[in-house]
């Protein structure tokens, strides 16, 4: 008998190896994630009794659970009545941020990117202003994304956004954001349906890969009612220091709400994960709104634990001279 029938198969030890190796890998990717996923439910980490004030954890879309917009009253603000129920407690969050924040740039190892999303007239601006009015410009950006240029369509959709990500350290804003190809692209049907709606899952493969490496990504999307809308815009109309403010073609873009509310429906459906959840936040009451995001990304940050690196050593015995 040939001595070679009693050789393993180099066949089955390749297989097996290459088996194995992936089986590292998946292993490596589902416990990084598990930890982003753990992150992102801040209030089992910081809140000592939940549920927190505000109850922001009522807001987030859980995936796999059937959201609609509809359901969730934009001017609900829990028991809050008013812009002075909140005043205190929002400074108090607006402090934890500052503090947090200067954490997480001395530390240098992880970063936050925070997308804000809404109709017109939906508030992004002011909540960019009254949530992060404290904090050190030196670790915070706001990136705004209008109609792409030509270098940028002639791009994959993703390219403009991948590159205004945060740096390590930082706090990144999108004022509007990647989801625009698949809102205002879908309603204005300036691509097919098979494009946008493959955009879902590279959306997502595309979060997953920021978190995995070490940027934390949380949304928001403000909600605010079709009157609401059109109180805001006859204020603009009305206040000539706002005249700014106002475009006719918000005018036209109001004539799609409907086409615009499924959009985001479906997009908050479709894209809200473990590791890089949406809120739908009410928006009519702008206070309440504030409110809401700051303790939001005020206690995510603390489950993140952002540490100042540890100093030399022998600081202690140093002397500095006249």
């Amino acid at each position: 008998m040939s001595q070679s029938s009693n050789l393993p198969n180099n066949s089955s030890i390749t297989t097996d190896a290459s088996t194995g190796e992936e089986h590292k890998t998946q292993q490596a990717a589902a416990k990084a994630t598990a930890k982003v996923a753990f992150e992102m439910a801040p209030e089992k980490i910081v809140v000592d009794s939940p549920p927190p004030k505000p109850n922001y954890p009522h807001y987030r879309v859980h995936p796999g659970e059937q959201f609609v917009l509809a359901s969730v009253d934009p001017n609900a603000s829990e028991d809050y009545k008013n812009k002075k129920d909140i005043e205190q407690e929002l400074q108090h969050q607006r402090q934890r941020l500052q503090n947090l924040q200067e954490r997480l740039y001395a530390e240098h190892q992880r970063s936050l990117l925070i997308v804000l999303q809404a109709m017109d007239t939906g508030g992004k601006d002011g909540t960019i202003k009254h949530v992060f009015g404290g904090v050190n410009p030196q670790g915070c950006q706001v990136w705004s994304f209008k109609k792409p240029s030509e270098e940028e369509a002639g791009h994959d959709f993703l390219w403009r956004y991948h590159q205004r990500t945060p740096l390590r350290g930082m706090i990144t804003i999108f004022n509007r954001s990647h989801y625009e190809d698949v809102l205002i692209v879908r309603v204005k049907q300036l691509v097919p349906e098979n494009v946008w709606r493959e955009r879902y899952h590279i959306i997502n493969e595309f979060e997953h890969m920021l978190t995995l490496n070490n940027i934390a990504v949380i949304k928001f999307f403000l909600h605010i009612s079709k009157d609401e809308q059109k109180r805001r815009l006859q204020s603009r109309l009305e206040d000539p220091d706002k005249h700014w403010k106002f475009s006719s073609n918000d005018l036209k873009e109001r004539l799609f709400w409907d086409e615009y509310q499924k959009a985001f429906e479906d997009a908050i459906n479709n894209c809200s994960t473990e590791y890089a959840p949406w809120y739908v936040v009410p928006a009519n009451n702008k206070w309440y709104r504030n409110l809401v995001i700051a303790r939001t990304i005020a206690d995510t940050l603390e489950a993140m634990n952002p540490q100042y690196p540890k100093p030399e050593m022998g600081l202690e015995s140093i002397l500095i001279s006249d």
